[in-house]
């Protein structure tokens, strides 16, 4: 098993950043990592994300939704093949603090084939980053 935790402080409200995560036909514009998302962010529907970790050629996958909490968190499970095989669960929470939101970026991975990814995984993970500085630099401009 294989976890990837980011966080960042974003200068503005949770309800802000919120509107922006789950507006999916934006992230074209302004996210380097999650290229795409086609589908509604609701509990049981399948998303089409199209992600392009750092160094890496775009792929595409449909997992499924497993939370939606508005504007706290928003999980989704995907699986290669099987369960146990390429298992991702990837996780976006946002807290509200004093100066505004806390945004956390996690994913889990796990399943036999986990091993066999380790310098993707460290691309994602500077994937994960770069996301979360766009998302941070859209939403304290208020676009």
């Amino acid at each position: 098993m294989r976890r990837i935790e980011t966080a960042i402080d974003i200068v503005a409200p949770t309800l802000a950043v919120w509107r922006v995560l789950t507006d999916f036909a934006s992230y074209p514009d302004w996210n380097p990592f999650i290229r795409r998302i086609e589908g509604e962010p609701r509990v049981g529907t399948r998303l089409t994300v199209t992600v392009q970790p750092p160094g890496e050629r775009p792929m595409s996958f449909r997992p499924t939704v497993l939370a939606v909490e508005p504007d706290r968190e928003l999980r989704w499970l995907d699986r290669v093949l099987i369960p146990g095989v390429f298992d991702g669960e990837h996780r976006f929470t946002l807290e509200q603090t004093a100066q505004g939101c806390r945004f956390g970026h996690s994913e889990t991975f796990g399943g036999l084939l986990v091993p066999l990814f380790g310098g993707m995984l460290d691309n994602t993970e500077r994937g994960f980053s770069a996301m979360n500085e766009a998302l941070k630099s859209r939403v304290e401009r208020g676009l």
